[in-house]
C-alpha cells in the first residue's frame, strides 16, 4: 500500500468498506476531521484509484442466484496470448462473479453463481468449456458460504515500523 495513506485515509476507508453510502458529513464525524479536508482526502483517494467506485451489494439468494460452484480450469496453452484471450472471454460471462490466475496443478479458479444445478450445467457446458484454451475443468460446488461478505476494512496499521 502507497505511503501517501495516512490514519485518517484508512479510517476514511475501513468506513467506507462497510458503510459506502455514508455522507461526507457523518464520515468526517466518525474519523474526527472537518468536512473540507474529508471531502479532499476522498476526492483524492477517488482521483488516485484508490477508491475505485461505489455499487450496491446484492443478496444472490433472495435473487434466486443461490448455487454456487468454484471451478478448476486447466488450460491448453499458457502462453501469454492465450491467457489474454482466455481472460477478455470470461469477463463476458456474467455467471462467473470472480476469476483468478493461479500458480498451481491448474491456471484459473472461477467462483460461478447460478440458480441451480441445471442452470450451472448450462453455464458449464455452453460457455466456460468453450472459452478459449480450455482442456479441462474440475467444479467443487459450495453447500454453504461461511464469510462472504465482501468487506475488507483496512487492519490497523503499526506505526512502530
Amino acid at each position: 500500500m502507497s505511503s501517501d495513506i495516512d490514519q485518517f485515509d484508512r479510517k476514511i476507508l475501513d468506513v467506507l468498506a462497510i458503510e459506502g453510502r455514508v455522507s461526507v458529513t457523518e464520515l468526517s464525524r466518525r474519523i474526527g476531521l472537518s468536512k473540507s479536508p474529508t471531502q479532499a482526502r476522498l476526492k483524492r483517494l477517488e482521483d488516485s484509484g484508490i477508491i475505485r467506485g461505489y455499487r450496491a451489494l446484492f443478496d444472490p439468494i433472495r435473487l434466486g442466484r443461490d448455487h454456487v460452484a468454484f471451478v478448476e480450469v486447466k488450460l491448453t496453452d499458457t502462453r501469454e496470448n492465450a491467457l489474454a484471450a482466455f481472460n477478455k472471454a470470461v469477463m463476458r460471462v456474467p455467471e462467473v462473479e470472480q476469476c483468478h490466475l493461479i500458480a498451481g496443478a491448474f491456471d484459473y479458479l472461477l467462483k460461478v453463481r447460478t440458480s441451480g444445478m441445471m442452470g450451472y450445467r448450462a453455464v458449464l457446458a455452453e460457455k466456460i468449456s468453450t472459452l478459449p484454451h480450455v482442456a479441462n475443468t474440475s467444479t467443487y460446488v459450495a453447500m454453504q458460504a461461511v464469510k462472504e461478505e465482501g468487506l475488507s476494512p483496512l487492519a490497523p496499521r503499526d506505526m512502530s515500523a
